[in-house]
Parts: structure tokens; sequence; C-alpha cells
């Protein structure tokens, strides 16, 4: 019997060792912090062996193949402990594809990946086909895989859980954009960052499709240095493309099959370029699965966008408010700034991987009138924007930053909660950040 190692108790963890179990596996699950009782009973009931607040390193060194949840860094002493005793760690994604012979749909990029990846599950569920969606969102994909059997798999793929991949392949790969993120996980080298996200079409072949950002700095460049597999599907916002989908006239048009598609941008349920990105990209995706054109035009006309980006959650007084907690990087927040139409009071701040707020500088001179912090360390916001905007507050939770930006927007404006940063200082994780700042605009 092949004994599995589970490292990270959290949704991946416990998905995988749900599939492990159920696939012939001795499987142990070991967490270095404390693990929520939801898993702690799920691992209880399915009879799986793990520990909490510790790694034991004998129970662990005798693996024959070991799952990192994406939070744990290569860079950990245990990690590398188990790469020099060479023993196989490989990712959720990677353990769980071996087991399903679905066709998968694989997004990644900095943005936009969770709107593209639930735009794509819409269209596909709508047109009836049996799909699942997974990756960062929902159940995770190994849990899915032991419990269903979907035909077709949506997944969302951070750089993170495409570095423990080895055969893992999308028939379909997506990749949005990439701009600098997660530097601190990658020695702060972009370039290395850039390759972590390709490897998504690592093992694809001909008859694989990489639909892409034609539009994309970085992407091009690697496109011109680097060769793949599979067919090159483009998307673009400033080109026309014999083969592809690009913007003539306000509409939008798809050049891929016999079966052009010609979409007004404002029948789009969700508005900005950057979702005109994502729609022309999950278009794309369900056009190479064979879903009809009236099918994909009903689904992005009545798609409701994802929680937490760019969501308006009320206006009370005549001032909107919009929750934007999932732009965890200056360029989400870029996107966010961009789409707004009012003169706005900006919330923003928390952990910095390494931001640089400059390319935020012209949107913020135009747009926003005040500046409310919410983070513990806002040095950083305040010497980018200190000459650009004449009232800067700081607050220490969502509650006050709600008061505060109350006070200052006047009729007709607009509050935005888009934090170019991570939570952890002051919230358990972005959603988190979110639903705070949701229940502090209703209790106005």
């Amino acid at each position: 019997m092949k004994r599995l190692i589970v490292l990270g108790g959290g949704e991946s963890g416990v998905g995988t060792a749900i599939l492990g179990k159920q696939k012939g596996y001795d499987v142990f699950v070991s967490d270095k912090g404390a693990m929520s009782k939801k898993y702690k009973e799920v691992l209880k009931h399915n009879e799986i062996d793990f520990e909490e607040n510790q790694h034991t390193e004998n129970k662990i060194l005798n693996a024959d193949v070991v799952m990192k949840s994406p939070g744990i860094p290569d860079k950990v002493a245990l990690v590398q402990k188990l790469i020099e005793n060479s023993i196989p760690v490989i990712s959720e994604i990677e353990f769980a594809a071996q087991f399903t012979t679905a066709s998968i749909i694989g997004i990644t990029g900095s943005n936009g990946k969770t709107t593209t990846t639930l735009l794509v599950y819409h269209i596909l569920k709508n047109a009836g086909l049996n799909v699942g969606v997974a990756g960062n969102i929902g159940d995770s994909f190994a849990q899915q895989v032991a419990e269903h059997s979907f035909d077709n798999y949506v997944l969302e793929l951070s750089s993170f859980q495409l570095d423990g991949i080895e055969k893992f392949n999308s028939h379909i790969a997506v990749l949005t954009n990439i701009t600098p993120d997660h530097l601190d996980r990658y020695e702060y080298d972009f370039n290395k960052y850039i390759d972590s996200k390709f490897r998504i079409t690592k093992n694809q072949t001909a008859s694989d499709f990489l639909i892409y950002d034609a539009d994309d700095e970085a992407i091009n460049k690697w496109l011109l240095e680097n060769k793949t597999s599979a067919k090159l599907v483009p998307f673009s916002l400033e080109k026309k493309l014999e083969y592809g989908a690009y913007v003539e006239d306000n509409n939008i048009i798809i050049n891929i099959t016999k079966d052009r598609i010609n979409m007004p941008i404002s029948t789009l349920s969700t508005k900005g370029k950057h979702n005109t990105k994502n729609a022309m990209a999950a278009t794309m995706a369900a056009q190479l699965l064979k879903v009809r054109k009236q099918n994909i035009k009903e689904s992005l006309e009545d798609f409701e966008g994802a929680e937490h980006r760019l969501e308006n959650v009320a206006k009370v007084r005549e001032v909107e408010y919009i929750n934007d907690s999932k732009a965890t990087n200056v360029n989400a927040t870029f996107y966010a700034l961009e789409c707004m139409e009012k003169t706005t009071v900006w919330i923003v701040g928390g952990v910095d991987k390494g931001n640089d707020y400059n390319d935020l500088l012209p949107l913020v001179r135009e747009k926003v009138k005040a500046i409310v912090c919410l983070g513990l360390d806002n040095e950083k916001i305040k010497n980018t924007f200190g000459n650009v905007v004449d009232i800067i507050v700081e607050t220490a939770g969502a509650e006050e930053a709600v008061k505060v930006s109350q006070k200052l927007a006047e009729k007709g404006e607009a509050v935005l909660l888009s934090p170019a940063c991570a939570s952890f200082d002051l919230f358990e994780s972005y959603e988190d950040r979110g639903r705070q700042f949701k229940a502090a605009v209703r209790n106005l």
C-alpha cells in the first residue's frame, strides 16, 4: 500500500486525503498550524489519520508521495528534506488529475481568473454540459474527482498550484494576463513568476489550445522566446486578429470557427475593459467545446460576476459602496479605478507583496478625492499619493474605514474598497475583509 502524506489540512489537503483513501493509499494529514473544526470532522468521518500544530518528521519522511498545499513555500526545511530524499512533492491538481478522464479547462493569470473561471462554468452549465468547477473556488478538485463523475472541469489555477505539476494537462488553457504579483514567493524575480504561469502549457500537445491575452507584454515576450505545442488562440482589445477575438466598433468579434460571433460589448452583464477580455476568453473556451453561439450570448448577458470583485453593495444617501476586496495586487486595483465613473473615496492597504503604486498615479489624480488606509503599515501609500490626494486617513478596521468614508463622500460619489494588498494583517482572508466591509456598509 502506497503512503500518501498530505501537508496542510485545508480545502485542497482534505480533498486530496479523501481521494487518496478512496484510491487505496495509506493517508496521513499533517498541518503545522491549527486545523478548522469542519475539516477535522471530515477527516474523522472518513477515518483518516491526522495531526495539527506540528509536523512529525518520522511520520512524513516515509512517504511514497507528498501533496503539499499551495500555501506552503518550497523553501520550507521539511519540503527541502523531502526533495533531498527523492520523495515526489506534488500539488493537489497533479494528484487528482490522474484519476479523471474529464476534459480540463485550466485558467490562470494574475487577475481575472476567478471571473473567467466562473463565466466559463456558467456558459457550459447553461449549455447543458456535465461540468464541475474547482481549483481556487468551492470544493477542491480532488474531492470532486472522488465524489462526482463530471465530463468537464473548469479549474482556476494559481501559480503555486502550477509549481507542483509534472504530468497535469489542460485540454484548454487560458492565460488571462501576467503582472507582478506574489513576487515574495519568487525571489522578487518577475521572470520566475512568468515561467510559473506558463507551466499551464508545459504538457499541452498539438490537439490542445492556449487562449491568451495578445495585448500582454510579458505573455508575448515569453511566446517569442519559448515553444509550446498547443494551438495559440489570442484575444485583443488593441488589434484586429485573423484568428481569435478582437473588438471592432464596440462589438466583440470572435473568429475561431466557421460560426463567427459578433456581439455588442454593451450587452455584457459585467462592465469594464478587463471584463470584455474575460468574456472573450470564456467565449472562445466554450466555442472550442462546441457550445452554440446563442447559448454563449445568453450566458454572457445574465452572468452575475464573482463576489468581492467590483460588487455593488448598496447605495446609502446617494453614495455608491463597491466591494473589490479580491483586488489583492496593483493591477487588479488599476482595473477597478479604471471602471469608476464617479468621484471616488478609495479604501486601500494591507500586506504589500512588493507593490509599485506608481502605475495608479494618473487614475488616482483623475478620480480619487480621498484615500482611507486599511492596513497596519501605510507608509508606502502615504509617500506615493501624499502629493496627489489632499486627504489621507488611517483606519484600523473595516467598520472604521466605512464610517470615515461616509463622512468624506458626498452625494453622487462612490466609496471603493480595492485594497491592492493581501488581507492577512487585519483579516483572515480577502473574503473576510469583503464581508466585514459589506456588513459595515449595511449598518450605516
